[in-house]
């Protein structure tokens, strides 16, 4: 089913209760990240645990996890099965974190279920049965758990928050874990080799489940693969028993066909950009046929037509507009750059980088000349931003980190005024891209569909030296 843009917030008091109860749960940044599943276990076991009333496909990785499960989801609802969705972090709207179908949880919804969550966790705290406030990640995985439960899915499919074995959403009654890919990231939590940081995601996989891996460097994945023979989890991988054939453009997306062991599901189209993306939808499919084989869902080609035919995944390469093109994206890691413009210099192979602009603005502590350095090949006008969010980095000090890979570069005071500094400077057969943080675009796309500002979410973490002093690479 295609994800459907959520309802505005109902106007008067209800509005207003909506926002304190958001910026309640916001202020709960100030308790950090702590990983860890003793609290979450004591606010579900609290709840009557709801996790347990539903199977669910599981979905870590560096990157393309997002994807995976929205595709998936798509996937299961063209089955016919009522499927939750919850994914992190949102774009324009906290709801968006929280789906059923296609459609985000309602305002009242989040509301109420925030309302029994702080009671239960009030109740823990004085009884000391857990021994630290819920942190705002523990708190919404709850709110998403409940939900599903009280409406009843059948499935969900639900993406990690960051690792696996630690993290929040570790709970499920999986039937299917997927690992996307495995990049160097949050090393000061996960580990500081790709070896460790697959460690710390193959903590999704348990007895009894089976598995699929993306294409992942040979360390982690003989990392991932040690754990999961330990473990009698039987893996899938994306080019050997999952593959993608016969793949080609067109004007709205992509088609390809999808090979999975005993199975050949040709005609596919893909309405989302991205050389990236067929990879993804083929873990997607291969994860819904093993749920199905675990379930005893039945597995049919046409639905997963349908499926992948409907989904919706915004600000992932997502052309806004035409003549000249506009894109959004969220690639916000040196690899994640490297992809889109690998991409984007395949769907205009003969763009001139004269005529393109890139609007690019990050939050601390990315290797921001490394996707400076990627991203530089499309483009000679670099208009820099601010992002929206108290770790955002300056534009003053992404203007001194872009000295020497492009030519033109503009400062702008916000990312509305940016944009339009960037379309100006694109040529009638050249494209303007936005780029950076999930922030940058939800931004963008909250002013695009009037809706109203929500508190604003920064990721808890430490400050780091300026950008200007470590990024040149």
């Amino acid at each position: 089913m295609t994800a459907r843009r959520s309802p505005p917030d109902p106007p008067g008091p209800a509005a207003d209760q909506y926002r304190a109860t958001l910026a309640a749960l916001f202020e709960r940044r100030r308790f950090g990240m702590k990983p860890g599943l003793e609290v979450i276990h004591g606010l579900l076991e609290a709840l009557g645990h709801p996790e347990r009333t539903y199977p669910a496909i599981h979905v870590t990785g560096s990157k393309g996890k997002g994807s995976v499960a929205a595709m998936a989801q798509s996937v299961l609802t063209a089955h016919g099965r009522r499927t939750g969705r919850f994914t992190s972090p949102h774009l324009a709207s906290y709801r968006e974190r929280i789906q059923i179908d296609g459609r985000s949880i309602g305002p009242k919804e989040v509301v109420e279920g925030l309302a029994r969550i702080d009671a239960v966790a009030g109740d823990l705290e004085r009884t000391g049965a857990i021994d630290h406030a819920p942190t705002f990640f523990e708190v919404t995985t709850a709110l998403a758990l409940d939900w599903f439960a009280r409406r009843h899915v059948d499935a969900a499919v639900v993406e990690v928050g960051m690792g696996g074995r630690l993290d929040a959403t570790n709970v499920l009654d999986a039937r299917v874990g997927v690992i996307t890919t495995i990049e160097l990231e949050h090393t000061e939590l996960l580990g500081s080799t790709r070896s460790a940081i697959a460690r710390e995601k193959s903590g999704i996989f348990h007895s009894g489940m089976t598995g699929l891996l993306g294409e992942l460097p040979p360390d982690a994945r003989s990392t991932i693969e040690s754990e999961a023979g330990r473990l009698g989890v039987p893996l899938w991988h994306l080019g050997g028993e999952v593959r993608v054939e016969d793949r080609a453009l067109d004007a709205d997306g992509q088609n390809f066909t999808v090979r999975l062991p005993g199975v050949r599901l040709d005609g596919i189209h893909l309405p989302l950009l991205g050389r990236f993306q067929p990879g993804n939808a083929a873990l997607a499919v291969g994860a819904v046929a093993r749920f199905a084989a675990a379930t005893g869902l039945g597995f049919d080609p046409d639905a997963v037509r349908t499926g992948l035919g409907r989904v919706r995944w915004r600000g992932r390469l997502e052309r806004i507009a035409r003549r000249p093109e506009l894109y959004y994206d969220v690639a916000h890691t040196p690899d994640s750059a490297r992809a889109v413009a690998q991409s984007l210099a395949e769907i205009s192979p003969l763009a001139d980088p004269e005529e393109n602009a890139i609007v690019f603005g990050v939050l601390r502590g990315k290797n921001v000349g490394a996707i400076l350095d990627a991203l530089s090949p499309l483009a000679r006008t670099l208009v820099v931003v601010p992002v929206r969010s108290a770790r955002g980095v300056p534009p003053g000090e992404l203007r001194v980190a872009a000295a020497g890979r492009f030519p033109r570069i503009v400062e702008a005071p916000s990312v509305a005024l940016g944009v339009r500094a960037a379309r100006a400077a694109t040529g009638t057969d050249g494209f303007t891209l936005v780029v950076g943080s999930d922030y940058l675009v939800g931004e963008l796309l909250r002013q695009e569909g009037g809706a109203e500002d929500e508190p604003d979410l920064s990721d808890p973490g430490v400050e780091t030296a300026p950008v200007s002093a470590r990024s040149r690479t």
